[in-house]
This record gives C-alpha cells, structure tokens and sequence, in this order.
C-alpha cells in the first residue's frame, strides 16, 4: 500500500495504481489493497467527501441566465422579466420585448424582437417550434416542453410521467430549472413517491446551476436543521441572484440574533448590487406600462 496520507496525494506513483474513487485523495497500488485499508480510510474519506461536496456547492454560480442578447443587461431571475422566445430559441428581458412591441403596434404584428418571427398562430404549431428547438438540443425548450406536459397546455394531455421524463433531459443538458422541477416532483410527491433525500439532491444540482429558488429552499431546509451557517450562505447566494425572500430571512435571522448587523447589512448591497445590473429605464417603463405582465425584480420587505 502507499505511504500516501490519508489527506494528500502524492505524485510518484506506480502504474498500476489505483485512487480512492469518492475522495481522489488517496492511492493504492491495487483494488484488493483499497479494500485492504477501507475501514482506516473510511471516516477520513467521509468527511474529504463532505468538504468537497460543500466546496462545489457554496460555489456562487455565473447567472442563471446570462445577458439579455439585444440590451446586453443582466437578464432578471424573475420569470415576468424576461420571454423565451421558440422561433429562434433567444431569452430576452421584458424592456426589449415591451419596446419592440410598442414600435411596431401599427403594423399589428406580434413579431419576435430578435429574428422578426411572427408567432406561432396554434397550438400545434407552437408544439412543432418547439420540437424543432429541441432537436437542436435547447434546454430551455425542453424544459418549457415538461412544464406544458405538468401543466396539459399546448393540447398535450396531462402526463406527470411524461413530464419528468423531459425534465430528466433538459437537466443532462444543463437546465437548472429542470433540475429544480425535479426537485419539486420529489418533494411534493408528484408522478413519483415522495423522496426528500432526492428531493434535496436535485434542488442542490439547480442551485449549483445558478437557480435562486433551489437556493433559497435548501436554505430553508439547513435553517429547520438548525444549520445556521450553511443556512446563511445559502440565502446569501440566493440574495446575490435576486432573490428577494432570503433577504427577508436574513433580514429576521438578524432580528434574531442568528445574523450580525454587518451580515445583513452585507445582504442588503448584495441585493442592490443585483437590481444595479438588471435595472434600466426601459425594463421600468415595461413594468410599469402592463400592469404587472413584466415586472422584472420584487421589492424586498
């Protein structure tokens, strides 16, 4: 067996070596000597696979969902903000929507403000642009495609199955938001056995991908485990993404004495710092002028 530590790893090794699969931190000369040493290296590997675990999830991830492809402003996180378009797959904020549409309302024509499509006139025909973007591998499209199944839109009869079944794609291909469907099916128990353990495993693929609900809700769920640390971070992350609920549990976590005064006050910039980068006079005339239909960020209490 290696004189390797348990904790290191060293760089002179055999060619028959193996690593221990889970924590990569130590090696063997051969499977029967991992087995060997198993129940020594068992406790150490447990928490290295903790801490790496950990490192990879308190990792604040890139924005959900980029830049809006016409403004170039960060697109909002919330769903009201911004519009995905089937005709040429582009997700653009509801200032460039609202805008667009305002300028060509003489012509009467509900074009997309990026590739100038008209939209799709029926059901059948949105159901074929989307099959079309899926082909092409858009996650955001097959995500969409699960919630009409969840939902029997689009004349697609309602099928949880079925919608878990595209869910599971759109998350391989990257989706957050699939993984956070998922997530929501296992919690709630719906087109599959309540399972919080899978519940929890899916929430936290969609807030390593840059979801805020995913983040908020395991924030929720370390703070009922009296976690408060990780409870924090979580909705720090969260705060950071624009989520407008975890700065109000931070905000109570300080009245609590669970936060310092310098920890709320830390989310409170986070948060502004989000609206900065989102906020612009087109994306406020836009919530302003639709009652609400796109209404970009919520005020936080």
């Amino acid at each position: 067996m290696s004189n390797t530590s348990t904790l290191e790893t060293t760089s002179l090794v055999c060619a028959n070596c193996d690593t221990c699969n889970k924590c990569k931190s130590v090696m063997y000369c051969n499977a029967a000597c991992k087995k060997r040493h198993r129940s020594k290296h068992k406790k150490d590997c447990e928490r290295r696979v903790a801490e790496l675990h950990d490192e990879k999830l308190f990792k604040q991830p890139p924005p959900l969902e980029g830049d809006c492809p016409i403004c170039f402003l960060r697109l909002p996180s919330l769903g009201s903000g911004r519009t995905y378009m089937m005709c040429c797959g582009k997700i653009i904020c509801s200032g460039c929507v609202h805008a667009f549409q305002s300028r060509i309302t003489s012509k009467k024509e509900d074009l997309c403000p990026f590739c100038r499509t008209p939209p799709a006139s029926t059901d059948e025909k949105i159901i074929k642009r989307y099959e079309k973007r899926i082909k092409l591998n858009d996650a955001r499209a097959i995500y969409n495609l699960g919630g009409f199944y969840s939902e029997g839109r689009y004349g697609l009869r309602q099928n949880n199955a079925k919608a878990l079944e595209v869910w599971h794609r759109g998350a391989k291909l990257g989706s957050a938001d699939a993984y956070y469907s998922i997530g929501n099916a296992y919690s709630r128990g719906i087109g599959v056995e309540m399972n919080e353990k899978k519940a929890t495993h899916y929430y936290e693929l969609a807030a390593m991908g840059g979801d805020p609900y995913a983040r908020f809700k395991l924030g929720v769920e370390e703070a009922k485990s009296r976690n408060v640390d990780k409870a924090f971070k979580h909705f720090m992350m969260a705060v950071k993404d624009g989520n407008s609920a975890s700065l109000a549990v931070i905000k109570e976590m300080y009245k609590s004495g669970l936060a310092t005064k310098d920890d709320y006050a830390e989310a409170l910039r986070a948060y502004q710092a989000y609206l900065n980068e989102i906020k612009s006079d087109q994306r406020d005339e836009a919530a302003s002028n639709t009652n609400g239909k796109y209404r970009y960020y919520e005020s936080a209490s």
